[in-house]
């Protein structure tokens, strides 16, 4: 057992808190407080924040804003940028307060930061004065540390709750209530039906907006609605909507989200889909996808040649949320021709019992492949024209995290190009 589980099993709840609480207060002092000098962004949800994040720092900086931002994928302080290797979609309080400090040196107005209920519950969004909250949706994660649905959304309530100047709300999710409580200066409401868009600002002069969104060449459903979240945060600070919808025209991907890594001699895709509702919104959108038939030279209704989803799939986090195990592997198998199951993040438990339980939700479809190279090797030769090859779990993510802390170079992307140059076809 790990220091950090032994601590956690030992020490009074009111202690953990305060020691985290105290640590926030600390770094905000070291560091001068600097999200006093910037306009903060706080972008929180279950999916889609990355996106948003990314979509958000283009169109600010289309604008003519200096800009820095903190997500799963990378770090950047105006033009200068890193990829983040933490494996923490939100760092610890004296990293974030430290690039905050960094961006008010570059000369920054705006930072964004992505906002999970781990941190909250941590207290890593204490000290920092976020002037625009974002929700993109709630679906259930991280169950087994918050105790609840209810306790993992109320903690990302708890952003809205600190946020008192601009909250943005996805009116399509079924949570949207909880989050409309609060009070604001301004709310962005929004909703999605068909290619149309409709944005509902409520201030002092309430007004409707209304837009086709049919250009932007994000692939998925989901990723219109995070082209509107990063709209509504451009009109909240005077952005016109043409230049938003400039930027959104001309971004081709993000990634390891949605992204195309290979289209011959079939297309192979990688994303970050982790929980179910991810897991189904990416899967529906490769089905519905006609992309998938741009290298036949048959009609997609013909009879002869059918295009299948071959997927590959593990359960990230090790030690957590095992409830979801067994539930992606029946969304797997229920989408895909194909379905491998294999390792992703283990940390300090048996990979593969992981593995097992995923597979078990897959039912006689799964193949369970404990190795993940081997594993996305024997998707791509299970592959014909036509074909797609789906690999989820670990995006863009730039390592696998196994027992004892240790942590070895990966890329899913990666290894797919490597791979496709060995195998023959």
């Amino acid at each position: 057992m790990r220091i950090k589980e032994l601590i956690k099993k030992f020490i009074p709840n009111f202690l953990l808190n305060f020691y985290h609480y105290s640590l926030a207060l600390l770094g905000a002092f070291l560091y001068g407080f600097p999200s006093k000098k910037l306009t903060v962004i706080g972008v929180t949800g279950t999916s889609g924040k990355s996106t948003v994040v990314e979509l958000t720092t283009k169109i600010l900086e289309e604008a003519g804003l200096k800009t820095a931002s903190l997500s799963s994928i990378k770090f950047k302080i105006d033009k200068k940028e890193w990829e983040n290797k933490l494996k923490m979609t939100m760092p610890g309080r004296f990293k974030i307060q430290k690039f905050l400090k960094q961006a008010v040196r570059a000369g920054c107005k705006y930072a964004l930061l992505e906002v999970t209920s781990e941190g909250i519950k941590q207290y890593r969004h204490k000290f920092i004065d976020f002037d625009v909250a974002v929700l993109t949706n709630l679906s259930p994660e991280h169950i087994e540390s918050h105790g609840s649905f209810e306790r993992y959304r109320d903690a990302k309530l708890k952003l809205f709750k600190t946020c008192r100047k601009v909250h943005i709300v996805n009116l399509d999710d079924k949570n949207a209530e909880y989050f409309l409580k609060f009070p604001a200066k301004e709310k962005y409401l929004y909703k999605i039906k068909n290619q149309n868009a409709k944005i509902k600002i409520i201030n002092q002069n309430e007004k409707i907006i209304d837009f086709l969104i049919s250009s932007i060449n994000l692939l998925g459903g989901f990723n219109l609605y995070n082209a509107v979240a990063a709209i509504c945060v451009g009109l909240s600070q005077g952005i016109s909507l043409e230049v938003c919808k400039k930027v959104l025209e001309k971004v081709k991907g993000i990634p390891g989200r949605m992204e195309i890594v290979a289209r011959e001699p079939f297309t192979v895709i990688v994303d970050y889909a982790h929980t179910p509702n991810s897991l189904i919104k990416v899967y529906e959108t490769i089905r519905n996808s006609k992309f998938q038939f741009s290298n036949s030279k048959q009609a997609p209704n013909s009879k002869f040649q059918k295009s299948k989803m071959i997927c590959v799939l593990g359960s990230c986090g090790g030690g957590r949320d095992k409830w979801k195990r067994p539930v992606l592997g029946k969304i797997a198998g229920k989408y895909c021709k194909e379905v491998i199951v294999t390792n992703e993040d283990p940390y300090d438990e048996k990979p593969m019992e992981i593995i097992k339980q995923v597979a078990k939700g897959a039912g006689h479809k799964a193949r369970k492949i404990l190795d993940r190279r081997k594993a996305i090797r024997r998707a791509l030769k299970l592959a014909r024209p036509d074909d797609v090859v789906v690999i989820t779990g670990k995006g863009s993510e730039p390592w696998m995290c196994l027992a004892n802390g240790r942590k070895i170079p990966w890329d899913d992307r990666q290894i797919v190009r490597e791979e496709l140059k060995d195998l023959s076809f």
